[in-house]
Parts: C-alpha cells; structure tokens; sequence
C-alpha cells in the first residue's frame, strides 16, 4: 500500500454528493445539505443531499418504472451478469480512492479498509454476476398427466438501508444478489458514512445499470428512511443496523403493504477461550483484533471474551499484550491498526458505557478514556474490563466500540450458558483442542456463525445471519438470494 498515494487522495477536495435518482444527480427538493463531519479531525469533509420525503418517493417511483417496463429485469441473464461484471472491475479499479474516500468519512483504519471495502464489494459483486444463470427453477414431481413447475422470479423493488462501519461491503451484499436476480434498488446510506457507497452507485451506471435500476437517497433515517419503510411500492426492506430501527422497520412494513422484511442486527458475540486451546498466545492476538479493528465497530465483534478460570488472570494479561501493541491513530497511515470512531456521539456512548461498568464493579485493566483529542477527531484506547457479571449492562447490551468484556467460567455448561445470556445470536467462538467440544460448542451456542480457533474472515461462500435479536434472513452465499425472488407454481394440465 502506497503512503503517498494515499496522502494524495486525502488531500483531494471533495465535491458535494446529490441523490442518484433515474440515472441523475439530483438535489434536495429543498435545496437543504447536510454537512459531512469526518471523524479523523472533526473537519467538515463536504455535504450531501438532506433528502426529503418527496425525494424518497421520487426514487421509489424511478425503481417501479424501471422494473415494470423490464429495462433491466427483462434482459436476458448474461447481459445482466456483464453489466455486473463491469460494475466489479470499475469498483476494483478506483479500489484505492473508494476506501480513501471512505476513511475520511467513517474512520475505519485504511489498512483493514481497502479489502474489507473496494476489495470485499467488487468480489461480491462478481460472485452474484457468476451465480444469476446457474439460478435454475424446478419441475415437481407430479401424475404423468400434470407438469409442476416452481419458477424463480424477482420481487420488485427491493429498498436497501446500509450502516456506517462497512458501507461497500455490506451494501455489495444486498445490492449483488438483489440486482443480480433482476430487481430494481433503492438505496438509503448511513447519514454519517454514505460517500463511498454513493460514488459505488455513480460506478454501477458508468458500468451500464440502466437508469433507475439503482437510486440512491441520502438523508435522516426518520425521513427518508420512514419514506423508504412506509411505502407501498417497495416490496422488501433489506437492513443492517440497530434493533431499535430494525423494529420500525418491521412496524412501517405492517403499517403499509406486508412488505417482506430481512434485518441484520446487533451482536453480543461471545469469544469462549478453554485451559485447552491449541495456540492461547495466537487466540490471545485474534481475541484482541476480534474486538478493537475498526475501533469495535463490527457487528460481528468478539466483544465478550469468556476465559475458563484457570487461565483466565494470564490470558487476559496475554490480551492487554496484544492490544498495547496495536496502533491507535490516524486511520489512513498505512501502519495504524485501530482507526477512529464514526462520530462524536458514538464516541460519547462509548465512554457511557466504561461510566456503567465501573459503576457495576467492572474493572477497567486497560484504556477507558478519550485519545488525541487535541487532533479534532473522536478516537478512543482500546478498552479491557474485567469482573463483568453474567448480568452486567456491558454483558447485554451491544457497546459498537473498542471495550472488551470479560468473564471467567468453570466448566463448558457455564460457558455455554453464559454464551446464551443475552438476547442476542449473531456470532460467536470457541477455542479448544478437544474435537468433541468443538462440535459440541458449535452445535450448543445460539448464534449464526459460529468459529472454532478462529475469529472473524467468514468469506462470501458462507451465509451471514443471525437468531434471536440478531435478525433474520442471511447476507452472503447463494441463500441471500432467496430474499431477492418470489417463487410461483405453473400448475399445467398436459
């Protein structure tokens, strides 16, 4: 990775973002902006659109009349899967200035940034552009006199809402499959991380996406996301994000048109470390990146580290090793390790949370405070408490930043009780040399993905997804599609 170049881009003004609606830049209908605060020095990056209702509607319309008239969802599947194509190699291409472009605005270190981002997106992308013509329907077996046939067909209108910790990655993983089945999107950014995302979206049309195929809004969630959720012509919500806006979304879903709904929530994924683990200095290094890469801000984040008593005072020792030697700083030096906050008020959160939990006999063993403030920019020290009850708030509740919780257990049934305790199930993992735990853990813990001496790398093959108040429905893999199509019988009497 080229610091240089890097330094470059940064330096590069950047231009205010419009809405992206049939095919065009488009203001607000207001003439409003919103200012875009970049959280490596609190400076006023640029502005985007401060959607309105109105504009929501518009590019919801723009989506309908894209997919009624067959523009996209009428072409045949190898040109759909070209224009894909194309849209991965311009996103590979400009790798570099898209996650740029995205650490100025979200803050994610530029070294987990440009794979996890550009990198992730444009192989997301192509593996849906591969999958749509290996997508077959299927003939039911039936009477010698009746053919059943099970068709494969595209919703509609698919409204995708993206958060701001991974803006590509995961946008890629509801724009690749609902785009690749011949669905029409309309796209509502974080409003505190939507630059790379929108530029994304500018890419899809230079690729060939016909106009209005892919809209895109920017604007406050209570606006044009209520807009996006309460409308009649949008067919299925697809969402990451809090529990809080996953349950609105759910509610405007029953308010207006039963629209299908796919939430990916939040997490309190449990890290359970065992006396037997094969490698404790190398589960001690994962444990530490599980939770503190992108400052914690990882739906998937190991943010409870479970450790059997009998190692627990020297892992955790081994932990705090780990985490001294990670770099907190500016995100887009090659060799920072931990990058920034998104914004003020998760940072403020954050330091909330360290407040209840040395309130709640807690004991902060590492970190806890605010860091280089006098830079302008929100960072914080990677946080380690230990003595965290089963019930303590930093045990139940999803932080979204750098603090590692951590409990001792006795035996695997309190570890696999333990891990349970919360309402959440999105991820979770167990270090152990012993094969029949393994499975045993993998098979006990209530969670959607689930690692074995390992934390974190799941790649595209494999579904994401989550139970209990984690969500519903899976990103990734060839089940994410599933979401993206309607099944209908042709029922014909021969």
């Amino acid at each position: 990775m080229d610091q240089t170049k890097i330094d470059t881009l940064r330096a590069q003004t950047v231009p205010a973002f419009e809405h992206l609606i049939d095919g065009k830049h488009m203001p607000a209908s207001d003439g409003r902006t919103m200012d875009v605060i970049s959280p490596i020095d609190g400076s006023v990056l640029t502005t985007t659109a401060a959607g309105t209702s109105a504009d929501m509607t518009a590019a919801i319309a723009s989506a309908r009349a894209a997919f009624e008239d067959g523009r996209w969802a009428g072409q045949p599947p190898a040109a759909r899967k070209a224009v894909l194509m194309r849209w991965a190699d311009l996103i590979e291409r400009n790798a570099l200035e898209l996650a740029v472009l995205g650490v100025r605005d979200n803050g994610t270190e530029i070294s987990m940034a440009l794979k996890a981002e550009p990198g992730s997106a444009a192989t997301t992308i192509r593996y849906y552009a591969e999958a749509l013509d290996k997508i077959y329907g299927e003939i039911a077996p039936t009477s010698a006199d009746i053919l059943g046939m099970i068709h494969k067909e595209p919703v509609g209108v698919v409204g995708a809402i993206i958060p701001w910790n991974f803006p590509m990655m995961i946008g890629a993983w509801k724009l690749g499959p609902a785009l690749a089945m011949g669905n029409s999107v309309v796209l509502k950014p974080a409003e505190t991380a939507s630059l790379s995302l929108m530029r994304m979206a500018e890419l899809a049309l230079e690729a060939g996406l016909p106009p209005g195929v892919l809209n895109a809004v920017t604007g406050e969630g209570r606006v044009v996301g209520e807009t996006l959720g309460l409308s009649m012509e949008v067919d299925v919500l697809a969402f990451t994000g809090s529990g809080a806006t996953g349950r609105r979304l759910m509610e405007y879903a029953a308010r207006s048109n039963m629209k299908r709904v796919y939430l990916e929530l939040g997490g309190k994924s449990p890290n359970i470390v065992f006396a037997d683990a094969p490698n404790l200095d190398e589960a001690a290094k994962v444990a530490a990146a599980g939770i503190f890469r992108n400052a914690g801000q990882v739906c998937v984040a190991g943010s409870r580290l479970l450790v059997e008593a009998s190692i627990h005072d020297d892992f955790v020792a081994a932990v705090g090793k780990a985490t001294q030697a990670m770099r907190v700083g500016d995100p887009l030096r090659v060799d920072t390790n931990i990058g920034a906050v998104n914004s003020e008020t998760q940072l403020k959160a954050n330091l909330g949370f360290v407040d209840t939990a040395r309130s709640e006999g807690g004991e902060i063993v590492l970190g806890g405070d605010r860091i280089m403030a006098e830079t302008g920019g929100y960072y914080m020290a990677p946080t380690i408490v230990t003595g965290v009850g089963r019930d303590a708030t930093l045990a139940q509740k999803e932080v979204f930043g750098p603090i590692l919780a951590v409990t001792p257990f006795e035996t695997e049934q309190e570890a696999v009780s333990l891990a349970n305790s919360t309402v959440y199930g999105l991820a979770g993992a167990a270090w152990t040399a012993n094969l029949g735990r393994a499975h045993r853990m993998v098979k006990a813990v209530r969670t959607g993905v689930m690692h074995i001496n390992t934390y974190g790398g799941a790649d595209g093959t494999v579904p994401l997804g989550g139970v209990g108040q984690s969500g519903n429905g899976s990103d990734k893999s060839l089940h994410a599609i599933e979401k993206y199509v309607n099944l209908k019988t042709a029922w014909i009497k021969l």
